[in-house]
């Protein structure tokens, strides 16, 4: 199921599992997973893009292999907080990512998400080859701990 509203998707989360975020690109999926404890962000690896099918096969092979209870998606947002064709292709992913699995999806406003990772990793001194290898699954922790922070502040609300 898709869920729009945040609070929405927080509500309907499994207690105990770990989440993925996503971040994804036209020619990449950054994957990055929580702890069980849904509070920290880690990420784990790019997925190559070639189609659809098989992007979700790997996705999905992933999500079961780490016992995934739902997946935040990275939504690309314009600047001005209005939706271009990127947020729609996204919302596309989803819709038939969300065919093949009951996961919950959720969206998180990734804007700067990939400036913050490049800067994390110019900071670390990062090689510009090593930057390039791992930006996306870095970029994709970064839109997972955004969301993992948000659940816990609407947690200590409850």
């Amino acid at each position: 199921m898709i869920y729009d509203g945040f609070e929405d998707f927080a509500k309907n989360l499994p207690q105990m599992q770990a989440l993925a975020g996503l971040d994804l690109g036209t020619v990449t999926i950054g994957v990055a997973v929580s702890d069980t404890f849904q509070s920290v962000a880690t990420p784990l690896e790019t997925i190559k893009r070639k189609k659809f099918t098989l992007d979700a096969e790997k996705l999905l092979a992933i999500l079961t292999r780490r016992n995934i209870g739902a997946i935040v998606l990275g939504l690309p947002r314009n600047m001005d907080g209005t939706e271009g064709p990127r947020c729609q292709a996204t919302r596309a992913f989803a819709r038939n990512l969300s065919r093949l699995t009951e996961l919950p999806i959720g969206f998180w406003d990734e804007r700067l998400s990939t400036v913050a990772a490049e800067r994390a990793l110019l900071e670390a001194d990062t090689s510009r080859k090593r930057r390039s290898e791992v930006i996306d699954h870095v970029a994709a922790s970064y839109i997972l701990q955004g969301a993992l922070d948000r659940l816990g502040h609407l947690r200590r609300q409850t």
